[in-house]
Parts: C-alpha cells; sequence; structure tokens
C-alpha cells in the first residue's frame, strides 16, 4: 500500500473495498478520492455504471444539444450521497472556473459547462461523468480504513478512466500486487 501525501490524507488515490465490505453500495468497489482533510471525505464510486440513465438522456434532461454524437460516454453511481448531482472527473487538460485540480493529472468539474464541451466535442480527452458520490464525515473514513473495510493505493489515470468497469476492481487490487480471492474476509487482531 503506498503511503497518503504528507498530510496523512487520500486526495488523488484510490480507495479499494476489501471483500468483507458488505454494504451493497460499496461492495466491490474502486473509489476516486477527490478531497480528503480533517474536516472529512469525498470521492466517486469510478467502477459502476448508473442503471436508471444515459448520457444522451441526462442532455435531453439538461436542455444541451448533444454534437458530438459518436463517443460514448457512461453515466456513473459516483456514490449514494446527493445522487441527482452531477460530477466529472477529468484529465487536467480541461481547466476552466469552477475546476478542482485534485492532482498533477486529474481535476473534477461540477458545472453544466464541461457537460456542454463534452457534448460538442471539445471537453477533457480523458473523462467519468458520475452522479452522486461518496462522502465520509470527519474521521469516519480513518475509522473505516483501520476496521478493514477498505485499501488504498495511488491511482492510475489509465484505470481510472478506464471505461470497462465489470474487472476494475479486481485489477485494482493488481496495481498493490494482491489477489483479492486470497484475502481474508474477516478482520482480524494480534
Amino acid at each position: 500500500m503506498n503511503e497518503a501525501n504528507e498530510e496523512g490524507y487520500l486526495e488523488g488515490q484510490l480507495l479499494i473495498a476489501m471483500p468483507s465490505m458488505t454494504d451493497p453500495r460499496f461492495e466491490r468497489t474502486v473509489i476516486y478520492m477527490c478531497a480528503h482533510s480533517a474536516a472529512g471525505a469525498m470521492g466517486l464510486v469510478i467502477n459502476k455504471a448508473a442503471e436508471t440513465i444515459t448520457f444522451p438522456d441526462l442532455l435531453v434532461q439538461l436542455g444541451i444539444e448533444p454534437v458530438d454524437t459518436t463517443r460514448n460516454i457512461t453515466v456513473h453511481f459516483g456514490g449514494p450521497v446527493d445522487s441527482g448531482r452531477g460530477f466529472v472527473l477529468h484529465s487536467a487538460d480541461y481547466v476552466r472556473e469552477g475546476t478542482l485540480l485534485v492532482s498533477d493529472d486529474v481535476a473534477l468539474t461540477a458545472t453544466l459547462d464541461v457537460l456542454r464541451s463534452m457534448a460538442d466535442g471539445t471537453g477533457p480527452q480523458q473523462s467519468m461523468l458520475a452522479l452522486g458520490y461518496a462522502g465520509w464525515a470527519p474521521g469516519q473514513l480513518d475509522a473505516e480504513i483501520q476496521a478493514n473495510g477498505w485499501l488504498h493505493t495511488e491511482a492510475d489515470t489509465d484505470l481510472v478512466f478506464d471505461a470497462t468497469l465489470e474487472d476494475k476492481w479486481e485489477r485494482a487490487f493488481e496495481t498493490l500486487g494482491i489477489d483479492p480471492s486470497l484475502l481474508s474476509m474477516d478482520a482480524g487482531h494480534a
């Protein structure tokens, strides 16, 4: 497991749900951490598609006319908090007012402008659109990690933006050199 940033926080890293995670909202999830501080944490699930809406449907609902219809953009389930709100995790080549640079390579934008840019083909080179987010109160994520709920590792942008979702959880474990089938389902203490 790689070290967190110098403050001990996980911004720009991946959280990987342990096999013992029983919460159905987070079972077998990989989460890109957008913010983590003493005030709490926020991230986006990067390996689960939203089941009820497509990108073209979303654009219609928002009154945005798609110009570039060749791109197949998946709408992701970003997490259970504020599920009606959209977030675009994207490459740092697209930075506008309201964009948060999470790392040197990855940014987050939650404005209609980024959706308009994506619809007309002028958006970021790499992107992931999510509805909702995963959020933690102060100290909550740290407690979940200590209780063996999550592993964390440096984010691999190829993995983050890869459109293949089915085996992303297993591939995230592979970045750590771990086979999740060999992990114990129970947390233990010495």
